[in-house]
């Protein structure tokens, strides 16, 4: 969808007047009846202030999809990684969202099943997992988080390159454990815990 019908639709579902958001922003409801149809952009200036007004994110007006989460019961297993590839920075949301970071939209990682290079040991030791990666941890290829998730809780540990790619955590049962290479992309494993 086009940002016109975006701002048609997103007002009309507000149900209020080109008038009354003109008044709202300070322009004329010429101007607003233009964005409308495509025959003229609202000043960037104006983008943040449209979006407060008609109830979404800048993300969601310039995408053109309303965002409506439905995971209202925020349950941690049904949420999404997203990682930047310019900082690095790794996200997470519990539900559907618009992630940006460095200037780019960010799309929701698909999980792999690991591979014969992206293997893992758990061993217990006390009352916690001690787990390794056997991988490259290079600058250039390195496993750069786990992170264990259960329904109502998550255990995040970040590696940095020319580290080791072991950590401990607590695992418990019906657990997701989660991994991240920087060359690979995210993988999933489901470790069999007893009790």
């Amino acid at each position: 969808m086009d940002l016109s019908n975006t701002i048609k639709k997103l007002r009309e579902n507000k149900g209020i007047t080109q008038a009354v958001l003109a008044e709202t922003l300070g322009v004329s409801a010429k101007a607003v009846s233009k964005w409308e149809t495509g025959k003229g952009l609202p000043d960037i200036s104006l983008i943040e202030p449209l979006a407060r007004a008609l109830g979404v994110s800048v993300s969601e007006l310039m995408a053109g999809t309303p965002m409506q989460n439905k995971n209202i019961a925020s349950n941690l297993m049904r949420g999404k990684f997203y990682v930047c590839p310019i900082c690095g920075n790794v996200l997470h949301s519990m539900g559907d969202a618009h992630i940006s970071c460095c200037g780019i939209a960010l799309p929701p990682l698909e999980a792999e099943d690991p591979d014969e290079h992206h293997t893992l040991t758990i061993e217990q030791v006390e009352d916690e997992h001690f787990i390794t990666i056997r991988h490259p941890m290079t600058k250039d290829h390195f496993i750069s988080l786990i992170a264990y998730v259960t329904a109502d809780r998550m255990q995040f540990v970040k590696f940095y390159p020319e580290g080791n790619a072991e950590t401990r955590l607590h695992l418990r049962r019906n657990g997701a454990l989660y991994f991240y290479c920087n060359k690979h992309g995210l993988m999933l494993t489901r470790p069999q815990i007893p009790g």
